[in-house]
């Protein structure tokens, strides 16, 4: 394995060059990993380096793309199958936000599909993205999906390091990420792909072999 210390600045830095790389009217991102990887935290930092650019972006959390309590609790709170298959409406996130992102499409994206604690559509208004915008979606189990995305990033956190740093609140999801890891490999597939056992002081893989 091949693996280079970074700063979290230059990390971003180096992201948003390869998106900015893209030859697409609109670039869609995957930022992928376990809520322990902090995915929101470091699509948060990817914004303002794109803007710079000139690149407006529009943020979507897969947590605001669930499936509707009856349908994503079916077997229970805390059933990590369910979790892995049905938590996430990844019909919705594709009509709503990736395909009209696609170089036909009409760039007009729906932020938000579900509030999970009112269990309701919150009803917002669709964006619409200027040619050369950018949609980060992040959240976890994206990746092996058939989701269109053009670039995606994979918050790495092996499998002691995912047991560590895993809430204990959070531990019952632990079995999808196994079954994710071994099913799908994120990190094999992934375009770009961080190392982020160690707080603060990520590393970027440049290969696993």
């Amino acid at each position: 394995m091949r693996v280079r210390p970074i700063t979290p600045d230059l990390l971003a830095s180096e992201v948003v060059e390869r998106i900015d790389a893209l030859p697409r009217r609109w670039v869609r991102v995957a930022v992928d990993g376990a809520p322990a990887a902090d995915t929101d935290g470091f699509a948060a930092s990817l914004v303002e380096p794109l803007r710079t650019l000139g690149r407006e972006v529009v943020r979507v959390r897969t947590t605001d793309y669930l499936r509707p309590a009856s349908l994503r609790l079916e077997h229970g709170h805390h059933d990590p199958d369910s979790f892995y298959e049905s938590w996430f409406d990844l019909k919705g996130l594709a009509r709503e936000v990736l395909d009209p992102l696609s170089d036909s499409g009409n760039g007009q994206v729906l932020p938000a599909l579900w509030d999970a604690g009112a269990d309701r559509s919150p009803r917002l208004p669709r964006i619409t993205l200027p040619v050369l915008g950018v949609a980060i979606v992040d959240g976890p189990l994206l990746l092996g999906t058939g989701l269109p995305f053009d670039f995606a990033v994979h918050l790495w956190l092996p499998g002691a390091a995912l047991e560590r740093r895993t809430a204990e609140p959070d531990r019952w999801t632990l079995p999808a990420f196994r079954r994710y890891t071994e099913e799908v490999g994120p990190e094999q597939i992934a375009d770009f792909v961080v190392r982020v056992d160690r707080p603060g002081h990520p590393a970027i893989v440049d290969s696993l072999h």
